[in-house]
């Protein structure tokens, strides 16, 4: 049975980073789920069990039993492991697409002590802007190839609380029994690609920044078929 593929976007953006993968994945043959974590940050602390609720809740519409390949990308990579642990459904693959990693040992903190002190100026009542809004527009401006889909992927980020970079997030043993793999885009992650090799994991690059899945669509959905095809 062919795996679906569960896109999985960093909280700190939307579910439009992965819409235009889903569609070349969906003409290629294969089913996709792309569930929404826009309202994740709601409430009170701590937030990764909603991350988990919100995946499982919306594969509730596919058949149990069906395997699914889980795709997360940026800060998204954090959760995998809870997210893994939580789903009712079997676990046939994990990518890791520009993604931040779990810690290999012990829970996993959200944001650096350096990514904190750079964001606490920021926060108004606890709550800080729109991801691209932290940055120079000479920093913003290359993720992009278009402005629609600037404006559509701008306009959706939440506001997430400054609370939900303080979180840490739990590592359940095992969460890794299965294969797992990197697609890098580029710095800064290139670290985190180096260390995926060295955990063993299949690594691809396919250069560009850190939006790239919305630049290059075509090009990271086959890179996800690749990276999870058995050779």
């Amino acid at each position: 049975m062919q795996p679906i593929f569960v896109l999985v976007h960093s909280p700190s953006v939307g579910p439009s980073t992965w819409h235009p993968v889903a569609e070349h994945l969906t003409a290629a043959g294969y089913q996709v789920r792309v569930p929404s974590l826009l309202n994740v940050g709601a409430g009170a602390p701590p937030f990764w069990p909603r991350i988990v609720d919100v995946v499982r809740d919306d594969l509730r519409q596919v058949p149990a039993g069906s395997p699914v390949t889980l795709v997360v990308h940026s800060n998204a990579g954090l959760f995998l492991p809870v997210i893994r642990s939580g789903l009712d459904h079997p676990v046939t693959g994990s990518v890791f697409v520009d993604a931040a990693l779990p810690a290999r040992i012990g829970p996993t903190a959200v944001a650096s002590p350096e990514l904190l002190e750079f964001l606490r100026p920021m926060a108004v009542n606890g709550r800080l802007p729109r991801w691209t809004d932290w940055w120079d527009e000479a920093d913003v401006a290359p993720m992009f190839s278009e402005p629609v889909l600037r404006q559509k992927v701008v306009e959706e980020q939440p506001t997430l609380p400054l609370s939900y970079y303080e979180q840490h997030i739990p590592v359940p043993d095992g969460w890794d029994d299965h294969p797992c793999s990197y697609l890098l885009f580029g710095p800064p992650y290139d670290d985190f690609a180096v260390e995926a090799r060295e955990r063993g994991w299949r690594v691809a690059h396919l250069p560009g920044a850190h939006l790239h899945q919305i630049v290059d669509p075509a090009g990271t959905a086959r890179h996800l078929v690749e990276l999870t095809t058995t050779t």
